[in-house]
């Protein structure tokens, strides 16, 4: 059975995770991909192409991609490299107290480009990526022409 893990799964938007992949078989090739939906519902994705090491494991922090959305040694690439699925179209998080991005991984047998919705991935997981922390106090801030927010430690 494969597994597909981030640990941590739920953490801040600007903190590293460690994504790991077990169970392949040694030398198998697989696309990593991950994907979210924004706040409008836009799909934004990446992926990238591994060789499973002898032990049948995958680490995208020790193991370089061998293509897709970039190549080398990224531990952050897949979340990095999120494209949209529209052109034009940039990832923005407007409500950032609220509620997080959940970034979906999955991990598929060889190289996978295309989106077949039949095609089944052989492990997945979901990520959580906030960009408040707990119990941080957001408050608006109006001072004539200037707008933003003053973010509170708690």
């Amino acid at each position: 059975m494969v597994e597909v893990t981030v640990t941590p799964q739920s953490s801040l938007a600007d903190r590293p995770v460690q994504i790991r992949v077990r169970g392949l078989s040694p030398s198998q090739l697989v696309t990593l991909r991950a994907w979210l939906k924004d706040e409008q519902g836009e799909c934004f994705q990446s992926r990238a192409f591994f060789r499973a090491d002898g032990a049948g494991e995958v680490d995208p922090g020790l193991h370089a991609a061998l293509g897709g959305s970039y190549s080398g040694v990224w531990p952050m690439g897949l979340f990095w490299f999120l494209q949209p699925d529209t052109l034009f179209r940039r990832l923005v998080k407007r409500d950032v107290a609220g509620s997080p991005f959940r970034v979906r991984l999955e991990v598929f047998d060889g190289l996978s480009l295309g989106m077949d919705p039949r095609e089944q991935p052989l492990g997945s997981c979901e990520a959580e990526r906030w960009y408040v922390g707990p119990g941080v106090q957001r408050v608006p801030i109006r001072e004539g022409r200037v707008r933003g927010a003053l973010f509170l430690p708690p």
